[in-house]
């Protein structure tokens, strides 16, 4: 027997279809029902790839015992957070304000009217970790729903006020400035770990918001940002976290060393960690940064590529319900796949096998020596004791890949496909990976057919299916997308579109009060119109407002759209300082915003070797505040602005390198060229 889940799209909620609970997807349906009642709702929110979740479905939304007690005395809800991070947003908040922490599985008791009473995460289904058994839990809140509702109704007001106050962004006086950038590199050094690297303590997030930022800063000349910048990038790489056999990054490290990964593959983790390892080789011209970045874009378009062109969600945590068996080993299985004594003690030396293993008697691979260390050992050189390993990874890949494989969620989110479309359109232009070009064109397209299908964007699609209207985060990932594509892939489609989605975002998004709302103006109505503006594990949809309104800017001369940003990044600003891995994305935001702005026109034959050798002159280096467009002359309809009254001079093709939208002499040779970009 299935329940209310079984027409759904997502794969988290299918999983759960077959389950004796009476679920329901968020709707009409079941909060008519929860009010018709009178019972409380209990809301369950969590992913695919999520391993508590599947822990806790087992044992308690499986147990028939369990089950009874659900629908007898609740109507309960089903959430696929990544499909609703509006749901997961306003009553994550509700937990963390009732708790002092969230997570996934989320379990919290509403009101038939969706205001929030009692909460947490994962529940046991007996006693244990300190924490209540699930079955005392649904029992002493039905209890309480019929012997205190007053007292009930009265805490889920105040915490709803409380939601909804805590919603409001506390405004600062003054502008941001260059001295607002220089106090979060130092505020971010004064909270580096310089031993293990990152920041915090376990778990440890991998920070790419941060690193990009920092980054930025290098590429002006800081050189601490730098250090910082590689430590980190360097000490994520080598394994754990990083899948070394087949490229990609897990979501964080369970500990301080980034040796045991919580073991799920995200799209978004490896989306913005791949632009993060490409920037490093860009501004250090370290090439084992660029060798991380094209193996975990190598990655993703192996394993986790629709064959129309989108990208699917994650990698299972989970296989033959164990977590991370998939990625672990043992020192037999290496020593019988390598089957050569010199193979296996190379391998043995890069990663410190030992018969007894790292994690739970296996072994998960994290580099112990350098690639010049092995060369010293094995008296060779180091391109050859690297190019030796990476032989023996792909013939561990080659066995791994007879093993039961985890699990994918191929659903196709528009925000995260939209932050891989920006990684794979920059690694094709600065790498001059034409692969990877074809990937974003292809990805591009996919996303203004099947999730712009008629007037808005939509969130979801998995089997020619989209669904759930897009949030501000999706908009504002399209657009900055499309932009990091018009610039490898000078077609007028993907300015237009840009722009087109530029305009809807601040008709449908826009708060009269600054800022944006993350849902539409026609969205269903909800407790609150949700309005994040801190920066997570992936970027809030205003830090990703203010950027797209500011290149959006530079390409158009919509100087509106400029202050609309620089606004609310001003509004912020001391946040942005003294807080800054919680506002990362909009340090990246605000570096690009104060500028100095440099924005190029270039004209000419676009199949030229003179045109082409000028556009290679431009990306030869990161340049985090330049944009560039490029067009045939005269532009056709619909470039961007910046084209605009732009001529060839002499027929030769042209260059015009504006500041601010002060243009210096139009020049034709790469020497001139080189001379205004500095």
């Amino acid at each position: 027997m299935v329940n209310q889940l079984a027409n759904e799209n997502s794969p988290y909620l299918l999983q759960h279809k077959n389950n004796p609970v009476e679920w329901y997807p968020w709707g009409s349906e079941a909060l008519e029902k929860a009010k018709a009642q009178d019972k409380p709702i209990f809301l369950s929110i969590g992913y695919a790839a999520c391993h508590w979740c599947h822990v806790m479905e087992h044992e308690s939304f499986e147990d028939p015992e369990t089950a009874n007690l659900m629908n007898e005395h609740f109507v309960n809800i089903k959430v696929d957070r990544e499909e609703r991070p509006d749901l997961d947003g306003i009553y994550m908040s509700a937990v963390v304000a009732m708790t002092g922490q969230g997570g996934w599985p989320m379990s919290v008791f509403l009101t038939p009217s969706g205001e929030p009473f009692y909460g947490g995460t994962y529940f046991p289904p007996v006693r244990r970790y300190n924490m209540p058994a699930f079955r005392e839990v649904l029992q002493g809140i039905a209890a309480a729903w019929v012997e205190d509702r007053a007292g009930i109704l009265e805490n889920s007001q105040k915490l709803s006020a409380h939601i909804k106050n805590s919603n409001l962004a506390e405004g600062n006086t003054g502008p941001a400035t260059r001295e607002t950038l220089d106090q979060a590199v130092t505020k971010l050094d004064q909270n580096y770990d310089w031993g293990k690297g990152g920041w915090g303590q376990a778990p440890k997030f991998p920070q790419a918001m941060s690193i990009r930022f920092l980054l930025q800063r290098g590429a002006a000349g800081d050189q601490l940002a730098v250090d910082m910048a590689s430590h980190a990038l360097e000490a994520m790489a080598r394994g754990g976290m990083y899948d070394v056999v087949g490229g990609g990054f897990a979501r964080y490290s369970v500990d301080n060393e980034w040796l045991v990964p919580h073991f799920e593959k995200m799209l978004y983790d490896n989306a913005l960690l791949a632009r993060a390892y490409l920037l490093a080789y860009l501004v250090t011209g370290n090439t084992y940064f660029r060798e991380i970045c094209e193996q975990t874009l190598d990655f993703v378009l192996r394993e986790l590529t629709h064959k129309e062109g989108g990208f699917f969600s994650s990698l299972d945590a989970d296989s033959e319900g164990e977590e991370g068996k998939f990625y672990v080993w043992t020192l037999e299985e290496i020593s019988t796949i390598l089957d050569n004594n010199e193979d296996a003690r190379l391998f043995s030396s890069a990663y410190g096998l030992t018969k007894e293993g790292n994690f739970e008697g296996k072994t998960i691979l994290q580099r112990v020596v350098t690639d010049s260390d092995l060369a010293n050992e094995f008296g060779i050189s180091k391109q050859e004791a690297h190019d030796w390993l990476d032989k023996l990874h792909k013939k561990l890949y080659q066995a791994r890949s007879k093993r039961v494989w985890p699990g994918t969620d191929d659903k196709v989110l528009t925000s995260w496909n939209a932050w891989m479309l920006t990684a794979l359109a920059e690694a094709g232009r600065y790498l001059e990976r034409s692969d990877y070009l074809e990937a974003a064109q292809r990805n591009a397209e996919f996303l203004l057919r099947a999730l712009h299908p008629k007037d808005r964007l939509l969130r979801s699609w998995r089997e020619e299916i989209p669904r759930h209207n897009g949030y501000l985060e999706d908009y504002a990932s399209v657009i900055l997308g499309l932009l990091a594509l018009y610039q490898s892939d000078p077609q007028t489609r993907w300015y237009e579109s840009a722009r087109r989605l530029t305009d809807d975002m601040v008709l449908h998004f826009q708060d009269p009060d600054g800022g944006f709302f993350d849902t539409r103006q026609d969205h269903e109505e909800l407790l609150l119109r949700p309005k994040e503006l801190q920066d997570n594990a992936t970027p809030s949809g205003n830090s990703l407002a203010a950027e797209a309104l500011l290149q959006m800017a530079a390409f158009s001369g919509r100087g509106e759209w400029h202050d609309m940003a620089m606004g609310q990044i001003n509004k912020i600003h001391t946040a942005l300082e003294t807080y800054p891995t919680a506002f990362a994305n909009w340090l990246c935001a605000a570096t690009f915003g104060l500028g100095p702005i440099q924005e190029i026109a270039i004209l000419g034959d676009p199949q030229s070797k003179e045109l082409q050798a000028l556009v290679r002159k431009v990306w030869e280096k990161y340049r985090p505040t330049t944009i560039a467009a490029i067009a045939p002359a005269p532009p056709p309809d619909g470039a961007a602005p910046l084209l605009a009254d732009r001529p060839l001079i002499g027929g030769k093709p042209t260059v015009y390198v504006c500041q601010n939208f002060v243009c210096q002499q139009p020049v034709f040779t790469e020497d001139d060229l080189e001379k205004q970009l500095r």
